[in-house]
């Protein structure tokens, strides 16, 4: 049966590299892999990651942005998750909707249950089978993730906005740990691909 993965984190926690990971042991269990990104994977939600990160709007309302989001995933899911489970394949995605409760709920402070309206509304009962949130302190993260590119118009955002975020990206992980795992992103990288394979057998990703 086809499984929705999905990796999540701050800025600097090492998603490409562990993406990467993912994708080669789902690939060495023979599994059919799909890799995606939010906001994007698709024409449109390229383009709406082009707005949502650029510069070019620092002042954009926290109602917009999350709108942007939840538009980009709406044809994410309808153009690509979707159609790539039911042909049996499984998805790997950088980012899905616990981003959009760290960064928009936690970060920018916006209702949790107007987010969860979205949420239902977009996706159904469509959640990932499981969900990795990479974790490591704020400032480990933005360290790392300063040696590695020009920070976009989120990555700007201050330390206490991240403060947050991460906390929210905590809080989700203890509420739903039947599906949700929290992996210490701060050890040296083979140790924390060693605690993603474990994390992959226990849910049953990896067979």
């Amino acid at each position: 049966m086809a499984k929705f993965i999905t990796l999540e984190g701050i800025e600097g926690v090492g998603k490409t590299s562990n993406l990467n990971f993912i994708q080669q042991l789902l690939s060495d269990a023979g599994h059919d892999c799909v890799v995606t990104r939010e906001p994007g994977g698709t024409a449109l939600g390229e383009s709406l990651r082009s707005l949502l990160l650029a510069h070019s709007d620092t002042q954009m309302s926290a109602d917009a942005e999350l709108m942007l989001m939840f538009a980009a995933r709406a044809e994410h899911l309808n153009k690509v998750i979707l159609p790539a489970l039911a042909r049996g394949q499984d998805v790997l995605c950088d980012r899905f909707t616990e981003a959009t409760y760290a960064y928009q709920g936690g970060g920018r402070g916006l209702d949790l249950a107007k987010i969860g309206q979205l949420e239902h509304w977009v996706q159904g009962a469509l959640r990932p089978d499981l969900t990795l949130i990479l974790d490591a302190p704020v400032e480990v993260g933005r360290a790392r993730a300063g040696r590695r590119s020009t920070p976009d118009r989120i990555e700007t955002e201050q330390d206490a906005f991240f403060e947050r975020v991460r906390a929210a990206y905590q809080q989700l992980a203890q509420q739903q740990p039947e599906r949700i795992c929290l992996i210490d992103a701060v050890p040296p990288l083979e140790a924390v691909q060693s605690s993603i394979e474990q994390s992959l057998r226990k849910y049953n990703i990896l067979d």
